[in-house]
């Protein structure tokens, strides 16, 4: 499935991913952006913590601390407004701030700490105490879901990566896990993150984690299962992108409302018969192949037009 880059993602849209089909149409899935509004959430930001990233932390990767005078550290301040802004959406008022990728082999996770929003803003980001020699995410996945949040009502973790994931058919095969438990009451919502830096971040794999199949399975409300969002950051437009995925089937934000294609045809949505009866926060629906753009009409005429192309 092909997501559009953000930079052509149109407000109030968060997200916008587009698929052929078998039988030439598109179909489209678009969610509203919105910051979700629930009780129990908990969140956590995990920055990569490879040998990779040394220098994006200011480090020359001499032994000589004379070589890194002067180098800047371009983490901290995007550590500073992600840690801010998840401690002010978590329902404790802190996030969980970790290092993954450390140590030896690059398994290892190294913790920060609970940050309140003013002590994000304030905290000094030091490097690592020992740079990872590989990148394996799983640890600090399960860092997270098995030892800090195991049975946290709601959860979101955002991953901050500059290059590939050693492990990622173990993500894949736990993930998969994860959404089982999760479809059959096991466990609550989980949503996981994967924001890439740099010119060396493999988005292939990033897609891959995104696109995860879960054979179709849902979770006790009906909704589908889909534990992965991704970014890059470099084309990602507000910060509020990491909750582009996070929103509920249930959610109506207009009494009603007609979408159509760039032609003026109602398009075909697939959960349900129309949006006439209401516009909720996460469209999925059909249209033609060739199709450029959808329409969203509101009551008393406003009009947003998506690009799909």
């Amino acid at each position: 499935m092909a997501q559009l880059a953000s930079s052509k993602v149109v407000e109030p849209f968060g997200e916008v991913n587009v698929l052929s089909q078998p039988d030439g149409s598109l179909r489209v899935k678009a969610t509203i952006l919105m910051k979700p509004a629930v009780e129990g959430a908990q969140t956590g930001l995990v920055f990569d913590g490879s040998a990779s990233m040394q220098q994006s932390f200011g480090g020359s990767g001499a032994v000589s601390a004379l070589f890194s005078s002067g180098v800047q550290n371009i983490v901290e301040p995007v550590a500073r407004t992600l840690a801010s802004y998840l401690a002010n959406f978590d329902s404790d008022g802190n996030t969980t701030v970790i290092y993954w990728a450390c140590g030896t082999g690059g398994n290892q996770v190294e913790e920060l700490g609970d940050l309140d929003e003013e002590t994000a803003k304030k905290r000094v980001f030091q490097p690592p105490k020992q740079f990872g020699s590989g990148t394996k995410l799983l640890p600090a996945i399960k860092y997270f879901t098995e030892k800090k949040f195991p049975s946290a009502p709601w959860s979101s973790f955002v991953f901050i990566t500059d290059g590939a994931i050693e492990d990622l058919d173990d993500v894949k095969r736990y993930s998969i896990e994860l959404g089982k438990q999760i479809a059959t009451g096991a466990r609550s919502f989980v949503k996981l993150v994967l924001i890439g830096v740099g010119r060396e971040v493999d988005e292939g794999q990033m897609e891959a984690l995104d696109d995860l199949d879960y054979g179709g399975i849902t979770d006790r409300k009906g909704n589908p299962i889909d534990l992965w969002d991704h970014k890059l950051a470099a084309e990602m437009q507000k910060i509020e992108e990491i909750f582009a995925e996070v929103v509920s089937m249930d959610t109506i934000l207009a009494p009603s409302a007609q979408v159509t294609d760039d032609k003026g045809v109602s398009v075909r949505p697939v959960d349900r018969e129309s949006y006439g009866d209401g516009l909720p926060a996460y469209l999925d629906f059909t249209v033609p192949g060739g199709s450029r753009a959808f329409k969203v009409v509101l009551p008393g005429g406003l009009t947003v037009e998506q690009p799909l192309v």
